[in-house]
């Protein structure tokens, strides 16, 4: 198997392909990434792909059009050198918010995204955690979409005390999602009733559910700027909750988001590693977890035709 299997990686999250790899057992794939005078980006394989089954890891991070793009040519010149097998690991899925036309003359850029991705050699996705489920129909080829729930649920159930906790969703539309962390940490949950007047302006009112003297647990699919999390932190501080923790599987923490969040009555940020996070971005609060072992798990489960879904039995 580790011969016919080669794992690639963009300059997005090179620390986690490697680690994958590590999990795997196999070097990380050589491709030599660079730029030429009028600034357009080059990619050249420097080993033989033909007829091997080949997986090529990056998260959309900042600079993102820049990540996209390396990944896009990086896919063509894998399927250019007669790669048997072509599939776009994307821990970090950043156009996922970008699922429906909810203003006028917009675009739809998470289905724009999954249709140039088809187009440039990708015959299959591996991601985590979407924003919106919706955005899994966007793609034209097989996704296998694995969630950092589980990994970050054991991590809170070895730590606190349940008994005493409830999760918290920090809107109505994240109540799917934080119902499904709820269920396995077997907790109530409770909602935030929330406006939002612009991608950095967030206003809540009311909370749907009892978080008075109780451990509140904030999950969310992931940080932004932070806005969202301060403004959740306030609500249920004035409804009386006791300590407050987080969970979140991508840690983008962009603009003022590690002064909002370190300068906050957090108790504890619980994140994964799908968004490198630089070390002037990090801080006493944040606590990072691997899902390498889980991306790994997966892209061998895929390379033998083996089942996904069958990881969070």
């Amino acid at each position: 198997m580790p011969n016919e299997l080669k794992v690639f990686s963009g300059g997005a999250n090179t620390a986690l392909a490697r680690e994958i790899c590590d999990h795997i057992g196999i070097p990380l794939s050589r491709l030599d990434t660079s730029r030429f005078s009028n600034d357009n980006l080059f990619v050249q394989i420097e080993e033989s792909v033909r007829e091997k089954d080949v997986f090529m890891v990056q998260s959309l991070t900042q600079p993102v059009s820049d990540h996209i793009m390396e990944l896009m040519i990086t896919l063509d010149a894998l399927r250019s050198a007669s790669a048997r097998r072509i599939t776009a690991v994307i821990p970090y899925y950043s156009y996922a918010r970008s699922d429906k036309k909810d203003a006028p003359r917009i675009s739809i850029a998470g289905r724009l995204i999954a249709d140039l991705l088809k187009t440039a050699g990708a015959d299959r996705v591996l991601t985590m955690d979407l924003h919106a489920d919706s955005v899994h129909g966007f793609f034209s080829m097989p996704v296998d979409h694995l969630t950092a729930v589980p990994t970050i649920c054991d991590y809170f159930a070895k730590t606190l005390d349940l008994s005493r906790a409830v999760v918290v969703a920090t809107d109505a539309g994240g109540a799917k999602r934080a119902g499904r962390f709820a269920k396995r940490l077997n907790t109530s949950m409770a909602i935030i009733d929330k406006r939002r007047i612009s991608d950095s302006d967030v206003k809540q009112g009311l909370v749907v559910g009892n978080v008075k003297g109780r451990d509140a647990i904030i999950f969310d699919d992931e940080i932004s700027t932070g806005a969202t999390l301060v403004t959740t932190v306030e609500t249920l501080e004035k409804a009386g909750a006791n300590k407050i923790y987080v969970g979140a599987t991508h840690p983008v923490l962009c603009g003022a988001a590690v002064q909002n969040l370190s300068s906050s009555s957090i108790t504890e940020i619980i994140v994964s590693n799908t968004v490198h996070i630089p070390n002037e971005k990090q801080f006493s609060k944040l606590n990072v977890l691997s899902v390498a072992p889980l991306f790994s798990q997966a892209i061998q489960r895929i390379h033998t035709g083996e089942s996904v879904s069958d990881l969070f039995k």
